[in-house]
């Protein structure tokens, strides 16, 4: 019974590390870069929504994502970043999500299978995994049909899929414990 105590006690633990953790990087998020220096004036007007046009480079990797050997992923713009030690852009490519989100923050592979059924029942190879979202496990996977269909909204999905070539990149790269930091 103490096996178990423990592992559920480890468990509530990281779920609450990983809110506090989330929070965190919120606050930091929407506080603007002045608040210290300026105290009591205003903060300064939101920018204007980019167009279309002015969208960022997709090939530049996302400036707020960390340093070093990383898999970055923006659930905003369904896009990975697969990152060199020296901050330098291997890979880029979108992908297609499930339909349950991580939340951003910073985690590393957890677990690597090199062919399974997914929880769309779709034939999947190198998946992948870095967290779970209430059950759910996220992860990284490309169907062996080579489709990225959209998900099914009823069901809870956590595959984030991608192209079968991008898929054998994402295998090579991101071993276990390889860091994956997720972005909004």
């Amino acid at each position: 019974m103490s096996r178990s105590s423990s592992g559920f006690v480890a468990g509530l633990t990281a779920a609450a590390l990983a809110a506090v953790g989330f929070l965190a990087y919120q606050a930091s998020a929407s506080a603007p870069d002045d608040l210290a220096k300026h105290p009591g004036k205003s903060s300064p007007p939101a920018a204007a929504p980019r167009s279309p046009k002015e969208k960022a480079d997709p090939k530049a990797v996302p400036a707020r994502s960390g340093t070093g050997q990383r898999v970055v992923y923006s659930v905003g713009e369904d896009r990975v970043w697969l990152v060199e030690p020296d901050g330098k852009l291997r890979l880029t490519f979108e992908v297609t999500p499930g339909t349950v989100d991580p939340a951003p923050g910073t985690y590393s592979v957890t677990s690597r299978t090199g062919a399974v059924t997914g929880t769309d029942g779709k034939a999947v190879e190198h998946v992948v995994r870095f967290t779970s979202v209430e059950g759910t496990g996220i992860g990284f996977s490309a169907a062996v049909d080579g489709s990225t269909p959209e998900p099914d909204p009823s069901k809870k999905t956590g595959g984030i899929r991608e192209s079968r070539a991008d898929g054998n990149a994402m295998w090579e790269f991101a071993l276990r414990d390889r860091k994956v930091v997720v972005i909004p």
